[in-house]
């Protein structure tokens, strides 16, 4: 049986590096465009990336479609 309390040597105030995300969230959305929910949900309505939808939990939008998306709306 494994120990469930494994502990990790990291130095102070470092943490282990995360993989980069394929998809985004909902809320990763409204972080990174620093926007509300309901304006997430119209850029949506409005395909304006590829996403699928995921049973009861949301929505995981394409960071590949999402990132050509900003570089095409930039000024």
């Amino acid at each position: 049986m494994m120990d469930a309390s494994v502990e990790y040597d990291f130095p102070e105030g470092a943490a282990p590096e995360m993989p980069e995300k394929r998809c985004y969230t909902v809320d990763d959305l409204m972080l990174i465009l620093e926007c509300g929910r309901r304006t997430v949900y119209d850029l949506l309505k409005k395909n304006e990336f590829r996403y699928i939808k995921l049973g009861g939990s949301g929505y995981r939008l394409s960071r590949k479609s999402f990132d050509e998306w900003v570089v095409k709306t930039s000024r």
